[in-house]
């Protein structure tokens, strides 16, 4: 997608999930100037995530998989509210974004 990336990961209980993040966008960030030569491309500063059971791994990982044909019913900004909204997270809206 052109501004959000979704994730599905299993992280070791001894990988915080701001370690795991810090490492994904560094690699990715050093892949986008170099190998793809977008010397512009940023990461925003944060990120959203969510836990999910080994029940739910196959549908999202099909969400996943047609996220393109989602976002065109549904935009990610609204989806990720909505997100929030459902799993009651507090938020601000002048730091959603940033």
């Amino acid at each position: 997608m052109d501004d959000h990336a979704h994730l599905l990961l299993s992280l070791p209980s001894t990988m915080a999930v701001a370690t795991a993040m810090r490492e994904i966008k560094s690699a990715s960030s050093h892949w986008m100037h170099q190998d793809c030569a977008l010397p512009n491309f940023a990461w925003q500063e944060g990120y959203g995530a969510f836990s999910i059971g080994s029940a739910q791994i196959g549908t999202t990982s099909a969400y996943i998989a047609n996220q393109v044909e989602h976002h065109r019913k549904r935009d990610f900004q609204s989806e990720f509210l909505a997100m929030l909204k459902k799993q009651g997270i507090a938020y601000d809206l002048r730091f959603v974004w940033e």
